[in-house]
């Protein structure tokens, strides 16, 4: 999942010093617009075919026991994982990922491979999510399982409309996942996935401002399926977003970092792959700020400036491109776009962004059908699909 700024992760190096900032604007294609000529975009027969590839992907990497993702795959990591809590929790996450995917495409209602992948899927959350906890007192990496693991399951929850036992358990299993999203939050609100501070029973650890949109989007899907948002945790998550907010609706990666809001994590360029989850939280818990112009200037931005989220993408070291960006910043930032883009509904913008998006992620598809931004053990293939496969779902042309 997307990886921390610092300690477990080799102490990301200060490589993106001013002047070679500076150097990159004027080097030819760097920090420069990506955007493709419109004759050049996909059509929605390519779109079509590329998510077919990434479905089949899924169905093929699964594992026997309906998970996606493992340990295996160590060599030349450098990434804190303390076992097995760390891997529980990436592969629950993963795993959730995948479920969510073939659900989001429509490949597990059109495709007969897809819906037994996806069942298998469900029936291995069912039986682990409950399970999952933080690995080591300053490892919680369980956040991003319980959150990816809710998204899953109000999927799975429709799904089961008409079996009412059926229902009955999952809704058990979401009210668990969100007890343990607040037990697990920072004392300030919002969510972390380090607590390097103290170690507490409840985390000591800053909020980061991606984790904690990610949180509050999926507490709005519950919203928007009936069921019972956790008021507290939405108030708290909103108010710890909106304090790492700048003027520009970019924002600082963590809470920590507040006191140095010019570093490069914390720019414009560094913001790009975490504005449109942070915009979108805030946007669907009430934030009448976050316009639709607001949407579409960091969507075209994302179109734009691509390159300073793809020069990170596949670098084995988190944060060494420039504006400390890391490979596991660009799908995560470009299902959120996705996101943003269904949120804009008819505005006119809409399907120009929504062919550019496909535009970026059907060329980076690889020859397996898979997508991966950040080589991390045996997770980073089935997210980046799940991710992409997701996004792609928000481009299809509309009727």
């Amino acid at each position: 999942m997307n990886g921390p700024l610092g300690a477990g992760h080799g102490r990301w190096r200060q490589r993106a010093c001013l002047g070679v900032v500076l150097v990159a604007f004027m080097l030819p294609g760097w920090g420069a617009s990506s955007a493709r000529a419109a004759d050049d975009l996909p059509t929605g027969e390519e779109i079509e075919e590329s998510i077919l590839r990434g479905v089949r992907f899924l169905i093929q990497y699964q594992n026997k026991d309906g998970s996606w993702g493992s340990a295996r795959r160590t060599k030349g990591l450098n990434i804190y994982a303390p076992i097995p809590g760390a891997h529980q929790a990436f592969r629950a996450a993963v795993t959730s990922m995948g479920v969510a995917a073939l659900v989001e495409t429509g490949a597990a209602d059109s495709n007969e491979g897809a819906r037994i992948a996806y069942e298998k899927g469900r029936d291995w959350l069912m039986e682990n999510l409950p399970n999952v906890r933080r690995a080591t007192p300053d490892a919680i990496y369980n956040v991003w399982a319980h959150a990816y693991g809710l998204q899953a399951l109000l999927h799975i929850h429709q799904r089961a409309r008409g079996d009412a036992a059926a229902q009955k358990k999952i809704r058990a299993l979401i009210a668990q996942q969100v007890d343990l999203l607040d037990r697990y939050e920072s004392v300030d609100g919002g969510w972390g996935y380090y607590d390097f501070d103290i170690g507490a029973k409840q985390p000591a650890t800053s909020s980061t401002s991606f984790v904690t949109a990610t949180v509050l989007l999926v507490f709005e899907q519950m919203k928007a399926a009936g069921l019972e948002a956790p008021e507290k945790l939405v108030r708290r998550g909103v108010a710890s977003i909106h304090r790492q907010q700048k003027s520009d609706f970019s924002y600082m990666y963590g809470e920590y970092l507040k006191y140095q809001p010019m570093r490069g994590i914390n720019r414009p360029g560094g913001s790009l792959g975490r504005s449109q989850a942070c915009n979108l939280a805030l946007r669907r818990w009430g934030d009448t700020n976050v316009t639709d112009e607001v949407m579409v200037a960091w969507l075209d931005r994302l179109v734009t400036r691509n390159g300073w989220l793809d020069i990170g993408r596949k670098r084995p070291i988190p944060h060494e491109a420039w504006f400390q960006v890391a490979g596991y910043f660009f799908y995560y930032g470009h299902y959120y776009a996705g996101l943003c883009i269904e949120e804009l509904g008819d505005h006119e913008a809409a399907p120009k962004l929504q062919r550019e998006l496909a535009g970026i992620l059907v060329p980076l598809q690889e020859k397996d059908g898979s997508w991966w931004d950040f080589p991390f053990y045996d997770y980073h293939q089935p997210y980046g699909t799940a991710y992409a496969l997701m996004a792609l779902a928000r481009c299809r042309p509309r009727p």
